[in-house]
């Protein structure tokens, strides 16, 4: 299957990558050859936008400094049937896209996650790596199955998920923020893996195995507040409840053998717990039916958009 006619936009995020950029431009016009690349400049302080430009890509800036914020623009601004969202570091292999892009459109999916099969001991940072199966075993259990490899910036996209999609991160978690939303209103998709290889010497990742290790942590955990209230509040309910009867119940047993209530501050202190146990989990409830719209929400807007499907 070709993909003649077919509207392809492959989007680069960057910032300072001069080493680099020229190469993955050159790799994909060799690749797509009909495809449009867009490369949006994130403040860069060396010569990506110059190259890029020269290399043949379309070239645009996002002023506000973070990932997240760049793929928020570039999903708002472009039109195209099928997207590429790739990192500018020359680490994803380009000559899998066309084959992913006919799967893609083949099978009627929403989103493709390209993941890492590196053979190069360099290529993937243990730090990065471990934190990876960490973050990714995270929303595992909270969101279910469906992801491996979550921190992969190498995605094939449709145009209804990209125009869909709520984009809220502003860094390195926008790939979480895919992932569980993909995952929450129930999008087709796969996950298939292609090379990964070492940056090339003098290029420099972005990403800060702590700083933004523990960003991504923290967006998980308010996805988790967020899409899944019940859960969250109601965690909360039982601490709370179970304090409040540790503290409460000698003191129900003290006043039914003697008539009398002991220790006034720590009878309050339990009724106090108690009521925020109670209060809590009504917060839950009510929470999880707006989750629930909402969720609905997003999958009649994420419906209005169709499908593009090609037969073999």
């Amino acid at each position: 299957m070709n993909l003649e006619g077919i509207q392809i936009a492959v989007l680069v995020p960057c910032y300072n990558e001069e080493k680099t950029i020229e190469k993955v431009i050159s790799d994909f016009q060799s690749n797509l050859p009909s495809c449009n690349i867009y490369v949006y400049d994130n403040n860069s302080s060396d010569r990506t936008a110059e190259l890029a430009s020269r290399a043949g890509a379309i070239v645009r800036k996002e002023s506000r400094q973070g990932k997240g914020f760049v793929v928020r623009r570039m999903f708002a601004d472009i039109e195209a049937d099928a997207y590429v969202l790739i990192d500018g570091d020359d680490t994803y292999d380009a000559s899998a896209a066309p084959g992913l892009l006919n799967v893609l459109l083949q099978n009627g999916l929403d989103m493709i996650t390209v993941t890492r099969k590196d053979n190069d001991a360099h290529a993937y940072r243990f730090g990065h790596r471990l934190g990876n199966r960490m973050l990714t075993r995270l929303v595992q259990i909270f969101f279910g199955a469906g992801v491996t490899d979550m921190l992969s910036g190498y995605r094939i996209l449709s145009r209804r998920f990209v125009k869909t999609f709520p984009t809220m991160s502003g860094g390195f978690d926008i790939e979480t923020e895919m992932s569980v939303h993909a995952l929450e209103i129930g999008i087709p998709m796969e996950e298939h893996a292609a090379p990964y290889g070492a940056r090339p010497v003098g290029s420099q990742s972005k990403l800060k195995t702590y700083r933004d290790g523990l960003r991504i942590l923290v967006r998980i955990l308010r996805l988790v507040r967020e899409e899944r209230p019940l859960l969250t509040f109601g965690v909360l309910s039982i601490f709370f409840a179970v304090i409040g009867l540790a503290l409460g119940i000698p003191l129900v047993l003290e006043f039914a053998r003697t008539g009398l209530v002991p220790r006034f501050p720590t009878a309050i202190l339990a009724t106090g717990l108690m009521i925020l146990a109670f209060l809590s989990l009504t917060a839950g409830l009510i929470l999880d039916t707006v989750t629930h719209g909402r969720r609905e929400n997003k999958r009649i807007a994420y419906l209005a958009y169709p499908v593009v499907i090609r037969e073999l």
